[in-house]
């Protein structure tokens, strides 16, 4: 990006058009006032003092051995170059000669006295310059006034004091304006920006913005519509890499059924036959291994579903007391032929949660599941209604050895993967705490209190 399309640079462009206007706001104003006076070309000539005072001397110089007549000729002329002067000379007797002046108090004969109160006249009103004629002092002096009209400088009136200062607000106001302008323009794209960046569409992708400029902002939103691209692009790729994933999973689970299918068959039909007690033994092994990994692939096809939203759920009012002695009910053969001690402590009241019953009860089936596999060593399962920070949740518990310990009945995770998606799915939440001493599993609606069983 050059540095004149940059936002310093046109902010720069501002302030330096400031500084050159303000300089310009007292001419500017007095302008009119000036060009009012119709004497104000020819009072021009008259305020450079220095320089008038130089010619004066200098012309005085030039006279020296001029007759009366000459004096009064040059008189006339440097009359005519300043009309709005006033010009006598006196000669070396004291008298005075010609007067081209409207002072009505010129005296005709020069004295001491009325010499010295001339001169002090002079310091004040009109601007008086006095030189001698040649080079002696005896040819007599010529003055040079200049009325104080014509000398001072215009001047401000109170009103116009009043004025120029609205006009300097104004001029100042101007550049606040401008410079206000300039940062709220800033601060809307950049708002702009914000809102797009925060403001996502149904596949969580923000939409692109229009970059129509080449300041930084801009390149802000050019860095900002590539990166919008490439995560376009990584979700392409990973929603082309989860179907495919999805796709061998379906296809593994479905193609492995057909041997285990042939597996089962021929295991029961060895069961038929005479067989060793050893043979026995693997045959019943086989069978137990191809269960776990019936299983298995079932919990595999299942994740699978629910990852991509094929499983439908049907959500219904439920009584969760009954619901979990129906599920225990079913269970508790199970757990009593492994010698499980069963402990379920449930009240005698209504308790709804709003859920799909298959999917739950494919959970407790998974959970119990987990307790008989990972947990026989404890032979204990309890179930019951406990308080859970604040919220009513249904706790399964065993005396297992906990699920960090390494056994050769774990699995990849799948089963507990699939309650997670069912769970989040129905809204309810979950947390497992276990140690050497067991597993504890607590279930609860996420937007529910104590008070409703």
């Amino acid at each position: 990006m050059k540095f004149r399309h940059s936002l310093l640079a046109k902010y720069l462009l501002i302030i330096i058009v400031a500084l050159i206007i303000w300089p310009f706001v007292l001419p500017a104003y007095l302008l009119p006032s000036y060009l009012l006076d119709k004497d104000f070309q020819q009072k021009t000539d008259y305020m450079d003092r220095d320089k008038l005072q130089k010619m004066w001397h200098q012309e005085a110089i030039k006279l020296d051995g001029a007759t009366s007549e000459e004096i009064d000729q040059k008189l006339r002329a440097l009359k005519k170059q300043y009309p709005l002067s006033w010009m006598f000379w006196v000669d070396g007797s004291g008298k005075t000669q010609l007067i081209l002046s409207d002072q009505k108090n010129i005296p005709g004969q020069w004295t001491l006295e009325n010499s010295i109160e001339f001169m002090n006249k002079s310091d004040k009103d009109p601007i008086t310059f006095v030189s001698y004629i040649g080079s002696g002092k005896s040819n007599g002096f010529m003055v040079f006034q200049i009325p104080a009209s014509v000398a001072e400088l215009p001047t401000l009136s109170p009103v116009d004091d009043k004025y120029l200062a609205l006009y300097a607000f104004f001029v100042f106001g101007l550049f606040l304006f401008v410079s206000w302008l300039f940062f709220f323009k800033i601060r809307k794209r950049l708002v702009h920006l914000q809102t797009a960046m925060t403001e996502t569409k149904e596949n969580g992708i923000p939409d692109k913005i229009k970059v129509n400029k080449k300041d930084e902002i801009s390149e802000l939103g050019k860095a900002f519509n590539h990166m919008i691209d490439e995560l376009i692009k990584s979700r392409q790729h990973e929603q082309e890499e989860e179907a495919l994933r999805k796709q061998l999973i379906a296809s593994i689970s479905h193609d492995l059924r057909t041997p285990l299918t042939a597996i089962r068959g021929h295991a029961y039909s060895l069961q038929k036959e005479p067989l060793t007690p050893i043979g026995k033994d693997s045959v019943h092994l086989i069978e137990k291994k191809v269960d776990l990994l019936s299983h298995l692939l079932d919990n595999l096809l299942s994740y699978t579903l629910l990852s991509a939203g094929r499983y439908t759920l049907k959500k219904e009012e439920t009584d969760m007391i009954r619901f979990i002695r129906e599920s225990m009910a079913g269970w508790y053969p199970v757990f009593e032929k492994e010698g499980f001690k069963v402990d379920v402590n449930l009240p005698e009241k209504v308790w709804i949660w709003t859920i799909d019953r298959n999917w739950f009860m494919r959970i407790l089936d998974n959970f119990y599941q987990n307790v008989l596999r990972h947990a026989k060593a404890g032979l204990y399962i309890s179930v019951r209604i406990v308080d859970y920070e604040g919220k009513p949740a249904i706790l399964i518990e065993d005396r297992g050895p906990g699920l960090d310990v390494t056994t050769d009945k774990k699995g990849a995770g799948i089963g507990l993967s699939i309650v997670s998606l069912m769970l989040e799915e129905m809204q309810v939440g979950w947390k497992i705490t276990s140690s050497s001493k067991g597993t504890e599993i607590y279930l609860y609606e996420k937007n529910t209190d104590l008070n409703k069983i």
